[in-house]
């Protein structure tokens, strides 16, 4: 254990509905409520005015609308979240080369590694610093915690919540979790904390006093002696840099269960291509390509195939995940579909596969070709009658992503419905904009990537 404060944990405040509240005037101050939308969707997070109302991540959105029927409610914009966590994370390693992120909002930092600071002064300073370049940068904000080791930095960080800095000084550490209740302790879960309840333990000082062997014969030899080191404030675990993710993937839940196999085929190739996406966005590539399959009566199934090389071909994976989706049962129908690609590396390697299929493709369309040149109608040939082409489907407008039009600019979608999407014109920018109702296909209205929450200069831009 070291002797200063030196490791930092970061957390952005309600990091999503922060996002949209800066990208969206007319929604600072107010209760936003990120997520899925639909009759299955969930929260991905909600901010500190929808959590007054006692909405919170990991409930699902039908009871979130009971308890604020007057939120904002928004789907997510990964791209957004990207990019601003990208700008937190290079302001993280200006510090140190060691930044251990944990996902999009939230790293620890050796602190010591970086130099940047050696004792409970300097990093005290560093930790301001940051917390006002963040806001500087993005507009947003984020509550740290500094301490000696990474499970006391973390406490210190949810402590500081919202928009606040907690250092934990050497030496008070025990005081400080005696009264904790046993959940704040890394490891311990729902199920821990029900069984360490029966047993009379609620608190982490409680776990102290039980003592090691009790909690071995409860808990088993390696749990145990784990726990009663962390109830003691002892956390030797390292900040490990840049950790590696094992898979990229990507899920849909379906309002109603899916049970045409055709549109199943279809969900699952438009989930292989996304997926892939995601891949060379992050520079890497996969050799298992895995579908899961949860059915109507909520069984999960996951298969997997082990391609020859890593790939980041949309082909190789779209074909892996269709003759895997063979094997799958999905008659009583589907309500989740996903694709994942794990064994990452970061290089791509001629695909056998994908060069197969490239051949066969080319020869059946020869072959075709020949065919036709050889084919000519005899006198009595039917007229075949064309068919009319295929409706188009109807454009999709998700509720908060941006969009642009001809005359009126860039804006956001409240909201669509019976041919209808109405929009608000504002930036990140502006002054709250004003509202304007068109037909979804509207051919001067489109989505647009999103805007920067601030201005290139580093003002804040809160117009």
């Amino acid at each position: 254990m070291r002797s200063a404060p030196t490791i930092l944990h970061l957390d952005m405040d309600a990091f999503y509905a922060s996002a949209e509240q800066a990208a969206k005037p007319s929604l600072r101050g107010k209760a936003v409520v990120v997520g899925g939308l639909g009759p299955r969707g969930v929260v991905a997070t909600a901010s500190y005015e929808a959590r007054r109302f006692g909405v919170h991540s990991a409930m699902p959105t039908a009871q979130a609308r009971r308890l604020a029927p007057h939120a904002a409610y928004l789907t997510p914009r990964f791209t957004l979240y990207r990019d601003v966590s990208n700008q937190v994370m290079g302001l993280l390693r200006a510090l140190s080369p060691l930044v251990e992120p944990l996902s999009l909002d939230e790293a620890f930092v050796d602190l010591e590694a970086g130099g940047a600071a050696f004792d409970s002064a300097s990093a005290r300073e560093v930790g301001e610093r940051l917390r006002a370049d963040i806001r500087r940068v993005t507009g947003l904000s984020g509550s740290v915690g500094l301490a000696v080791s990474k499970m006391l930095a973390k406490i210190g960080s949810e402590r500081a919540k919202p928009d606040g800095l907690v250092l934990i000084e050497p030496g008070t550490e025990r005081e400080l979790l005696a009264p904790l209740p046993v959940r704040v302790l890394p490891g311990v879960g729902p199920a821990t904390g029900d069984h360490l309840r029966r047993a009379g333990i609620t608190t982490v000082d409680e776990i102290a006093e039980a003592g090691q062997d009790e909690l071995v014969r409860l808990l088993g030899r390696a749990h145990g002696t784990g726990l009663y080191a962390m109830a003691l404030a002892l956390d030797e675990r390292p900040v490990v840099s840049e950790r590696e993710g094992k898979s990229v993937s990507v899920e849909d839940t379906y309002d109603l269960d899916i049970h045409d196999r055709v549109r199943v085929r279809g969900e699952v190739a438009r989930l292989a291509e996304r997926c892939t996406r995601r891949l060379r966005e992050a520079g890497r590539s996969g050799r298992t390509v895995v579908l899961k399959v949860r059915r109507y009566d909520f069984s999960t199934l996951t298969r997997s195939e082990t391609l020859r090389g890593p790939t980041d071909d949309p082909a190789v994976v779209r074909e892996a995940a269709a003759r895997l989706l063979e094997g799958v049962d999905t008659t009583g129908g589907v309500r989740l579909l996903g694709v994942g690609v794990s064994g990452l590396a970061d290089y791509t390697q001629e695909d056998l596969f994908a060069q197969a299929a490239g051949e066969r493709a080319a020869a059946e369309a020869e072959a075709a070709a020949e065919a036709d040149e050889q084919a000519t109608p005899g006198p009595a040939a039917e007229a075949v009658e064309p068919v009319a082409p295929a409706a188009p489907e109807e454009r999709r407008w998700p509720a908060g992503h941006d969009v642009v039009h001809a005359v009126h600019g860039p804006g956001w979608v409240q909201g669509s419905g019976v041919g209808r999407v109405t929009v608000r014109f504002e930036t990140p920018t502006s002054a709250p904009g004003r509202v304007r109702t068109f037909r979804t296909d509207d051919p001067e209205l489109s989505l647009s990537a999103p805007l920067p929450l601030v201005e290139e200069d580093g003002g804040a831009g809160r117009g």
